[in-house]
This record gives C-alpha cells, structure tokens and sequence, in this order.
C-alpha cells in the first residue's frame, strides 16, 4: 500500500521559487508578504506545473515544509511554517473584498461564479483589495479576471451591497442591465470552473431556504457566501 505523501518535484521548485526569490531583501522578514508571493506560486503551479507532473500535489501548500528548504532565506522559518501560514491566513480574513452583483436586463437574474475546486458553491464575482487599491477599481478588477466581463463604464461608486460576513468586509457594486446573451470568459485559469444566470426567485434567502434544492437540484449552501446579498437583491426588486 503506498502512504507516501504526494512530494513536489524538484525541477517544479525551481519554477515556483521564482516568486519568492523576487521579493526586495528588506521585506523577506515580513512573513505575510512572503506568504502572499507564495500564494501567486500556487496559482502558477495549479496553471502550468500540476497537470505535467504525475503524482504530484494539487496545493504547493500541501509540502509547503519543503518548500521553505529549497528556498535559501526561508530556511529560518522552515519549523515555524504552520504557524506563519496560520497567521497569514488569519490576516487575509481582514482583507476586505469588492465584486459586483451582476443582474440582467429584467432584473430577475443574477450571474454567479463556480470556484474551480469540487464541490466549490456558486458566489459572486469577488476579491480581495489590493494595497493602496479603491474599492470600486477593485471591483472592476475582480469581475473582469473571475468573468471577462469589464464593468469600468457601468459601476456606480455610490450603488452597493455591503455585508460584513466572518469578519471580513464585502461590499458588492450593483451592476443591472446586463444582457443574458453575453459572453464570459474568465481571465483566469483554475479559479473560476462555470458561470451562469441564475433567476433570483430560485435563490435561497437563508441558509435554510430549501427553494434552489426543490427548483435547482442544489443545497442552500452551495449559495453559503452569496445568500446575505440575495436577500437584500431580492428586497430591492
């Protein structure tokens, strides 16, 4: 029986390394920052590395130990890397995250977005503010890289949704009059597997709302991020 953890390739590394080594020398001691970099590591890992490397790991996270040893300034952190990441994760929770809430031409639905992984819910289009970022640039930013859909002339800095969900701030721009003929494409690989409209009527007002399960064929909460906002989208029209 084979128990072996799934290892990442040493020529793998060397890609992925790339992101971390770039780092300016006076913030390498600033474990989230070097924790962020590591996260655009995954993401051009899952992209270009996963698929042509059998057996190996579907997250850089999951040998993250070896990892920290291949890149020479992580070494000192190499016994501390589940509390860094721990941490990390902690401040990405504070992060606020702007998106929009997309609705057709009849305002009676509502275009939500499938995370890649199995059995991800659908949400919407959303993401976490850069440094120095406005919330409203971030929006366009997100919706544009998660859907291929460019919001920058249809927003409207003073419409929005804000809801503060686990402790994190989410404000989501409404955006109506969008033809259901449209295209969407996400920018991104390995982030976003479907888009598509959903009527509002079939969507859950609460986490017991077992509507989408009778009309939809799907749990409440695969709605779990988008339900606070569908209750005040359904109130509002």
């Amino acid at each position: 029986e084979n128990t072996k953890k799934p290892r990442l390739h040493c020529r793998v590394l060397d890609h992925i390394v790339r992101f971390i080594l770039h780092i300016p020398s006076e913030e390498r001691d600033n474990a989230i920052r070097v924790c962020f970099q590591i996260e655009l590591a995954h993401w051009f890992y899952l992209d270009f590395c996963m698929q042509n490397t059998p057996g190996a790991p579907h997250s850089i996270f999951l040998d993250r130990c070896k990892l920290f040893h291949h890149c020479p300034f992580l070494l000192p952190h190499g016994e501390d890397v589940q509390k860094i990441l721990e941490q990390w994760k902690e401040y990405k929770m504070g992060v606020p995250t702007f998106g929009a809430i997309i609705l057709d031409e009849a305002l009676e639905n509502a275009l939500l977005v499938q995370g890649y992984l199995a059995k991800s819910g659908w949400g919407f289009p959303k993401g976490k503010v850069n440094e120095d970022e406005a919330p409203h640039d971030c929006a366009v930013r997100e919706v544009l890289e998660e859907t291929g859909f460019d919001i920058k002339n249809r927003i409207s800095k003073d419409r929005y949704i804000e809801q503060k969900i686990t402790d994190q701030l989410v404000r989501l721009y409404i955006i109506p009059g969008v033809s259901k003929d449209t295209k969407f494409n996400p920018k991104t690989r390995k982030e976003i597997r479907n888009i598509e409209w959903f009527p509002i009527e079939k969507l859950p007002c609460h986490r017991n709302d077992m509507t989408p399960k009778s009309k939809l064929g799907l749990a409440p909460n695969r709605f779990f991020m988008a339900i606070p906002f569908i209750r005040c989208v359904c109130v509002r029209h």
